[in-house]
């Protein structure tokens, strides 16, 4: 019974810690900025429209026709102009793993995306002041997007918050943006979702240990007091009344 009572304490610190973040974390929640949180202080969702001219336009079935391995296709604009986005391994997600070819919807030539490209696409997604300042291809996992499983390029703009726009290679897609608030929020919600091994998720081992750990407290506190019970430990004592003597005035 020592070796539990001593358990109980040391895994009751761990617990409340964690508790004590939780309430901290989710104060954080309802006093933050959501746009700022979520790394959209200069995100733009203007797309820039260009008239699409029909005589131009390669058919569908001529392009798959020369990609025959893709299990499906989708017509995507970027900066204004049409391409084809061929999934070659297509997963359930946006953000999960593809193989993508991307077609000129016009030439119907391959088309890769190169530095140039993205860095245009992420200044048109980009609404601040700042200028580009670094281009970083990154493999995942990626930290600032840990769900993210395709390469994507760092774009860092030279602005007040370190604005970092995050485009995937092979789709162009914009992934999202992040600076030093959203970097901020992630800090939280790291501590809320106990997500210490940046999976993006709070089906993670540390939840799991701390459900079990919760458990294991209530088990042993109800053992503990069971015993202290049939030992008599927690009965009230009760007091001998003094007897007092009576006092007759005369």
């Amino acid at each position: 019974m020592r070796w539990i009572r001593k358990w109980h304490k040391w895994v009751s610190v761990i617990v409340g810690i964690q508790v004590v973040l939780w309430l901290v974390s989710g104060l954080y929640f309802n006093l933050m900025d959501h746009t700022k949180a979520a790394g959209l202080t200069y995100f733009s969702q203007s797309k820039v429209s260009n008239p699409l001219d029909a005589t131009m336009w390669v058919e569908p079935k001529a392009v798959l026709e020369q990609h025959r391995d893709s299990v499906a296709l989708d017509t995507v604009f970027l900066l204004g102009k049409p391409f084809y986005l061929l999934s070659h391994q297509q997963g359930l997600y946006a953000h999960s793993y593809h193989q993508y070819t991307l077609v000129d919807g016009y030439s119907g030539e391959v088309v890769t995306l190169d530095a140039k490209w993205i860095s245009k696409l992420a200044q048109a997604s980009y609404t601040g002041g700042g200028k580009v300042a670094k281009l970083t291809l990154l493999t995942p996992p990626i930290s600032a997007f840990p769900k993210q499983q395709n390469p994507t390029w760092q774009v860092n703009f030279a602005d007040d918050i370190g604005t970092e726009v995050y485009v995937e290679a092979q789709s162009g897609r914009i992934v999202g943006h992040s600076d030093e608030h959203k970097k901020l929020a992630d800090i939280f919600f790291m501590l809320h979702f106990m997500d210490y091994n940046n999976q993006g998720s709070f089906n993670n081992v540390p939840m799991m240990l701390m459900a079990f750990f919760s458990l294991w407290l209530t088990m042993t506190g109800c053992y503990w007091c069971i015993d202290l019970l049939r030992k008599g430990k927690l009965s009230r004592k009760r007091r001998n009344r003094l007897k007092t003597s009576a006092i007759k005035w005369s």
